[in-house]
């Protein structure tokens, strides 16, 4: 009876365990997610592209139109289970250099966007839906291994 017992208790706390486990969230970081510190160390018309580079890491994104502005793009989230990762922390910095390559800028972008939901459905397609093994039945008469010889015999060669 005790034997028991142990094992459904052994047993109970395995699953307890696990499932407790499986609620953690599973936490990700995209980019270059910059602290106060880092963006501390940078100051503007003082620090050049090289102190940037050393302090900051090489930039996520450069402007498309102006290559004198670089863009470091960070954000952490939380996934739990089979729910939609949540965008805990994010941060954008804009760091904008003048000709000489000094620093003429260094700030954070506005972080608000719209929330975009994700539509599960799928796209209609039109035309025909076949089953496989209508597919597979309809193929049956297309394809013709005689049909070289017949060519070759019918008149067609020397």
């Amino acid at each position: 009876m005790i034997q028991a017992t142990k094992k459904v208790f052994l047993l109970s706390s395995c699953v307890l365990a696990l499932s407790a486990s499986a609620c953690s969230p599973v936490v990700h970081q995209r980019g270059n997610l910059l602290e106060n510190h880092q963006m501390e160390q940078i100051t503007a018309l003082e620090s050049t592209r090289s102190d940037v580079l050393r302090n900051l890491g090489s930039p996520t994104t450069k402007s498309t139109f102006d290559p004198n502005v670089w863009y470091y793009i960070g954000q952490e989230t939380h996934k739990r289970g089979i729910l939609d990762p949540e965008v805990v922390q994010e941060r954008i910095v804009l760091v904008a250099f003048n000709e000489e390559g000094f620093v003429e800028t260094i700030q954070d972008v506005d972080r608000e966007r719209l929330n975009i939901p994700y539509v599960r459905e799928k796209t209609p397609t039109h035309g025909n839906e076949t089953t496989v093994m209508q597919q597979f039945l309809g193929n049956l008469g297309k394809f013709n291994p005689n049909a070289n010889q017949s060519a070759a015999t019918s008149g067609g060669g020397l």
